[in-house]
């Protein structure tokens, strides 16, 4: 029997917040359970949610945290250091707007949020063990970002320089998930150097094809980008390991196109929105997955710059749920099936004559 993709599951980072339910895990998961959610996927940044260094350690930490999710139903999807991962790598002109990522003691001392950032990334990897996951979602940070467009021209090597240092600072990490028995699942995603194909080829050269260094696939980005999501499927499916269910739309106009012009998400040419909402062809991504064997989680992330965050995880949950396909195990034609063998095979080709 061939699996099938799993899920509904919804991240939770966009939802987490102060008031009840949001702001403790037992909290969110009857929510997300009471929505039709199976599986969440957990943003370790969030203390009222996840406390990562006691999940790396111990065990019992992590049966509880299983425990709580299990009374509701729910399974956890991926642990996410998507806030860490981008600072394993930023280049100084993003100093101060990433800052606020980090803890408190090294905020501003790059060097110091640097290496915090790197052991977070092996704690996650320890507390993903521990939780019994087998894959993780990240961020890859940027250091090439800045110069994405080539004006002023980009000096020989600079690109290729700032992709070495980039698979220098994560080569010890994937080894380390790769020692636990984890993938390392790169959300590829402007802002990061991995926001294409292209770049994430060019990474996974300089790490050795890294068995651990996968996607997280999320179509949004690429419909901003005007990239062809479907057939990166076809490109790169081995090595997809986790999947952002997003809706987004691109929409241009003789005044904006790709770049937005600067302006907020609501007036932007491109701009994401609540599943269902948006120009993402989800039919054909999910037939593609299924098609290619992905069995991973299938995971909602709201981001929409129209609809409330309620309704949008209201109404993701059945919509994920009616993409999932049951993947067959029989051809549709077995009825017909004539019992031949090798010596009828011949016969039908004229080879006995």
């Amino acid at each position: 029997m061939k699996a099938n993709i799993k899920g509904p599951g919804i991240f939770l980072a966009q939802f987490a917040g102060d008031e009840e339910p949001f702001n403790s895990l037992a909290g969110m998961a009857e929510w997300a359970a009471d929505l039709g959610y199976t599986g969440v996927q957990i943003p370790t940044w969030d203390a009222r949610l996840f406390d990562l260094a006691k999940a790396a350690d111990s065990k019992d930490y992590c049966d509880e945290i299983k425990g709580i999710l299990a009374h509701q139903g729910l399974e956890i999807t991926e642990l996410s250091t998507h806030l860490q991962g981008q600072l394993v790598a930023v280049h100084p002109a993003y100093d101060a707007a990433f800052d606020g990522f980090a803890a408190p003691e090294v905020r501003g001392k790059p060097q110091a949020r640097q290496e915090w950032a790197v052991q977070q990334l092996l704690m996650a990897a320890r507390a993903s063990a521990k939780l019994g996951l087998t894959a993780h979602a990240s961020f890859s940070g940027a250091l090439a970002w800045p110069y994405l467009y080539p004006w002023p021209q980009r000096p020989a090597g600079l690109v290729e320089t700032a992709f070495d240092e980039l698979a220098k600072r994560w080569l010890p990490i994937l080894n380390a998930f790769d020692a636990h028995g984890v993938d390392l699942c790169y959300e590829i995603h402007p802002g990061e150097d991995l926001h294409d194909g292209v770049s994430y080829e060019m990474f996974l050269e300089r790490v050795g094809n890294h068995p651990r260094a996968r996607i997280l696939y999320d179509p949004s980005h690429f419909v901003l980008q005007q990239l062809d999501y479907v057939s990166f499927i076809d490109f790169y499916h081995e090595r997809i390991g986790a999947f952002h269910v997003k809706d987004a739309e691109f929409n241009p106009t003789g005044k904006q196109g790709v770049y937005g012009g600067f302006q907020s998400w609501i007036d932007r040419a491109g701009r994401f929105r609540s599943l269902g909402d948006g120009q993402v062809r989800f039919a054909e991504i999910f037939s593609k997955l299924a098609q290619y064997g992905y069995d991973g989680w299938a995971v909602l992330e709201w981001e929409c710059c129209l609809k409330s965050p309620e309704a949008g995880a209201r109404e993701g949950a059945d919509f994920i749920a009616a993409h999932i396909i049951p993947v067959t195990d029989k051809a549709f034609d077995d009825f017909a099936a004539s019992g031949t063998d090798e010596a009828a095979n011949r016969r039908m080709l004229g080879l006995d004559r």
